[in-house]
């Protein structure tokens, strides 16, 4: 199959009847050729369907071509279950509906629901989802249901297949169902006749056979996700119950699950978490019965090699930084209940279990939420983190057993001995001890990807073989959670015996007669079907190399839903450099071609994509270079000469929009049209009615002797305050409130023609960010007397600059280059300073308090952790504080709103919307060109938080 186009015509046409949104481009395919997996197969086409209408067009159209389906939604299986050389139907688009049911006690989602988000609706109600993966910030719905995800805390009582209340599902025959009608199992009997008698045969022979039941029910007294649930035979009598619960695990090869519906359990609110670190991994593994007899929601356990490579995390809590780690081993254990009195019970009775213990130091379990964090950041990051300290080249290969708990210590020993046999010197063990589930990851060497490889698998397949065994012969599963896909497809009749595989082949013929959805996976009689379609990943820009493709970025990126995620600008890279080290000229050309819009144009380079990574990637890292390459030398000129004459630059930028403003919109409109078309959409900026009229020069204040020094934005003077507002725009509404809580101010000289840099960092235009680095450096040393005085900046995303400038002294030879600066963002300031000394002068009363307000953070807010902060000024401000779920990067990003104006409208619909349906008094932000994004998204003016702190200072 070319990789240029798509083979087979008649199948593309097929798949265009029946939906709208078909990928054929190279493009479109390697991107979603990419998961979490070790495997790599590339789709003859890529669709992205709207409704479940399309979805049963879609199996119509892969039954006349005779093309297999593939679903996918997050993409972060290890186990190869979303990659397909056929059809790929990504859900994730058009499948995020949310409804909170019966005060939460149900929830009703739409599989391309991130768990995270579901959470967050659900975080108001006291309630959250059963299964609780460590991947929640990426996965998604569809795949919680398809893998019969459970995770740290949930065990088998609260995963998925105990929780889901019902299902709509989509057969591929077409046929619609939804289980939660009161008449589903008749549906079913009238309109799939055959798959209702046929399970209600299997159901009855099942049951007739005591040997097959008790299998059955040993299979399933542990986490275990290997081949179908027929657990669902033993726990169900209707066919409709035992099929929607045997969709429950089949990885996408019996239906479609076009929507969800969950029984949500309690938010325990009352937490106490700790790290027991033990001196090796069998003394760890020897108390855990002990330890769950305690009442431990959560047993994690992480070995040496785990604790080694979370000290390189720079957000490593103290309780592993600290660790000279040798042959330690740790159990990272929590307790939650719902009242602090309840946990304060089960805290004491366990501290003196745990001071019993032969422990490497004291217990100690905390309550403080930032301590907490940092050691589930740990946790939850831990497999992208291992993975992404791998050896360039390499691939790293994770996998998810169980056994019963009192056999957890021997398997680990006997897993660690295989390692040394096998000599896979870097692998690590962790996972949810409490449950005998524990994840392994060893790094194999499967070629650089750039062909001609005839690399040896004889290691890895012996391994395999030898690792299959000891875990069944001691009563274990080869995959308790993480679903079986084509890693353990050929091991299930070896698990579960020949009687009961033919019982699971059975239920596929049943199901999916054709054998159309996902094939290879879950199932398979090819025994060497775990050794092929193996990725191999070549080594590519060192800004993203450590990347291990888990997808956890994909969530942030506000580019997800209009060109490119993270993941898949950078495993493009990789498919660039592998067609270049084929020299397949052609591909790379269009590879490139394609790759100038979707990857580098329509970057936001926000860094929310750094805020998810484990592994610290920021990709706008691997575009800003990439723009850098792509300036011509006139290009760098011109940036650098206006970095030069900044002020009369910026000042320029105002007048142009205040004269725009005074025109009939449809003039500037038109001017700019024709820029584009002549210049570039990514040159020329577009007009439209919605800008503001520009701002004012920025003022100069000179304290002899300030509190702090004031570094007002350039955007204000570009760009005016929005109409309701005072005049003057935060820069004003800053300047008063300083006077009213009596702090003093002083700014740089020359204020008008200094820039904390993005603009020109973010074009990658590197001459002109250094000059205004110098000029900024130089200025602010003398301002601050040094570095003596902290540093206010009234913009978050100047704010966020101005450290990243005043930070990188790389390329600088000034003395005071490399001198430490405090730059605080006027939020941030705002909150901890003007507040407390606007209520002791009596500035700042309740009386005038608005009822409510609608805050959207930014990309930056975020970076610089102040969204705390910013919730913190408005509670001062409104009585009702509302921050959408929905909230993302505006796109806006200076000036990329204006270039791609559809970015920002991607970015912003889903937020939008939420906002709409919450109403509020005001809607404030922390960045004038992302207020100016969200306003023209919403038709709501955004202000930044201190205009309207400023008013009801003045109402005082």
């Amino acid at each position: 199959m070319s990789l240029l186009s798509p083979a087979d015509t008649g199948l593309i046409d097929h798949l265009r009847a029946a939906a709208d949104e078909v990928g054929t481009r190279a493009s479109d395919r390697l991107a979603a050729a990419h998961d979490a997996s070790h495997y790599l197969l590339t789709p003859q086409a890529v669709v992205k369907p709207r409704n479940r209408e399309e979805v049963a067009a879609l199996f119509s159209a892969s039954r006349r071509s005779g093309v297999p389906m593939t679903f996918r939604s997050g993409g972060t299986s290890l186990s190869g279950q979303s990659v397909s050389d056929g059809v790929l139907v990504d859900t994730r688009r058009h499948f995020r509906d949310i409804d909170v049911l019966d005060d939460g006690a149900r929830v009703r989602c739409g599989p391309g629901a991130v768990v995270r988000a579901v959470n967050a609706r659900l975080l108001r109600h006291g309630r959250k989802l059963g299964p609780d993966p460590a991947s929640e910030i990426a996965c998604t719905i569809g795949g919680v249901v398809a893998n019969n995800s459970s995770g740290m805390a949930c065990g088998i009582e609260a995963n998925t297949y105990q929780t889901l209340d019902s299902a709509v599902l989509v057969l591929p025959s077409g046929t619609v169902l939804d289980t939660s009608a009161a008449d589903a199992d008749g549906q079913l009997r009238r309109r799939e006749p055959a798959i209702h008698a046929g399970l209600a045969e299997l159901r009855d022979r099942i049951r007739a056979d005591t040997e097959a039941v008790a299998r059955i029910t040993q299979l399933h007294s542990i986490k275990n996700t290997m081949g179908y649930g027929l657990n669902s035979f033993l726990d169900h009598d209707d066919p409709v119950r035992i099929l929607e619960h045997l969709v429950i695990g089949s990885e996408g090869t019996l239906a479609f699950v076009a929507e969800a519906t969950f029984r949500t359990v309690p938010l325990l609110a009352h937490a106490s978490t700790g790290l027991l670190v033990f001196d090796d991994l069998p003394t760890a593994t020897s108390v855990l019965p002990e330890i769950i007899a305690t009442g431990a929601a959560t047993v994690e356990l992480l070995d040496a090699t785990s604790l080694r490579v979370a000290q390189r995390d720079e957000k490593c809590p103290e309780e592993i930084r600290d660790l000279d780690v040798d042959s330690h081993c740790a159990l990272l254990v929590e307790f939650q209940e719902e009242t602090e009195e309840g946990l304060g019970r089960v805290v004491s009775a366990a501290l003196p279990v745990f001071d019993a213990f032969s422990l490497s130091r004291p217990a100690e379990l905390t309550i403080d939420p930032r301590r907490r964090s940092a050691l589930w950041h740990t946790r939850k990051g831990l497999f992208t983190a291992v993975a992404g300290n791998r050896p360039s080249g390499t691939a790293a290969l994770l996998e998810d057993i169980a056994v019963p708990v009192d056999r957890l210590g021997e398997t680990c020993t006997a897993l660690s001995e295989l390692f040394d046999q096998y000599d896979y010197a870097d692998a690590v063990i962790f996972g949810h001890a409490k449950d005998g589930n524990i994840h392994f990851m060893i790094t194999e060497e499967f070629g650089s990807g750039t062909g001609g490889e005839d690399f040896d698998l004889g290691r890895y397949a012996a391994f395999t073989e030898e690792m299959v065994d000891l875990v069944l012969s001691r009563g274990g599963t080869l995959k308790a959670e993480h679903g079986t896909g084509r890693i353990m497809a050929p091991f299930v009749r070896r698990q579960v015996g020949d009687d009961l595989y033919a019982v699971m082949t059975r239920v596929k013929e049943l199901v999916d007669p054709q054998s159309l959805l996902n094939p290879g996976v879950l199932l398979s009689d090819d025994p060497k079907a775990h050794l092929r379609d193996l990725k191999t990943t070549p080594t590519t820009e060192a800004e993203v190399d450590r990347c291990v493709e888990c997808g956890y970025c994909e969530p942030v990126c506000p580019s997800r839903d209009l060109t490119l995620t993270p993941r898949e600008r950078i495993v493009l890279r990789r498919e660039i450099a592998r067609a270049e080290a084929a020299g397949d000229e052609e591909l790379t050309r269009t590879l490139r071609s394609e790759y100038d819009y979707d990857g580098v144009d329509t970057c936001a380079v926000d860094g929310m994509c750094q805020t998810a990574c484990p592994v610290f990637i920021n990709t706008g890292d691997l575009v800003r270079r990439l723009r850098q390459e792509n300036t011509n030398a006139i290009e760098e000129t011109g940036w650098n000469t206006a970095a030069k004459a900044w002020g009369l630059v910026s000042s320029v930028g105002g007048v142009a929009l205040s004269s725009a403003k005074a025109m009939p919109a449809q003039l500037p409109a038109t001017a700019t049209g024709i820029g584009r078309r002549l210049l570039g959409d990514d040159t020329v900026p577009s007009y439209s009615a919605d800008l503001p009229a520009g701002g004012s020069k920025r003022v100069a204040v000179s304290a002899s002797n300030p509190d702090v020094v004031w570094f007002s934005s350039c955007t204000n003077t570009m760009f005016g305050p929005e109409d309701g507002g005072r005049g003057d725009g935060v820069a004003g509404a800053f300047r008063r409130l300083c006077e009213r809580a009596g702090i003093s101010l002083r700014t740089p000289r020359g204020i008008p023609s200094l820039c904390c840099g993005t603009p020109w960092k973010s074009k990658g235009m590197a001459e002109g960010y250094a000059t205004m680095r110098k000029y900024v450096r130089r200025e602010l040393w003398a301002a601050t007397d040094g570095g003596r005085i902290p540093v206010v900046c009234d913009a978050s995303s100047c704010t966020e600059g101005l450290r990243v400038l005043l930070g990188d002294a790389t390329e600088s030879t000034d003395k005071d280059a490399a001198e430490d600066f405090e730059i605080i963002d006027a939020v941030a300031f705002a909150t901890q300073t003007l507040l407390p000394a606007l209520q002791d002068r009596g500035a700042l009363s309740t009386e005038h308090r608005l009822l409510s307000i609608t805050l959207h953070p930014t990309c930056s807010s975020t970076q610089l952790g102040i969204n705390e902060d910013l919730s913190a000024l408005a509670g001062s401000i409104a009585e009702e504080v509302s921050v959408p779920d929905s909230w993302g990067c505006c796109a806006f990003a200076g000036d990329r709103g204006m270039l791609h104006p559809e970015l920002t409208a991607s970015a912003t619909k889903d937020e939008a919307a939420e906002v709409e349906s919450i109403g509020a008094d005001i809607h404030a932000s922390t960045n004038r060109t992302c207020e100016i994004g969200m306003t023209r998204a919403t038709g709501k003016p955004y202000r930044h938080i201190l205009e309207a702190l400023d008013e009801l200072v003045g109402r005082a």
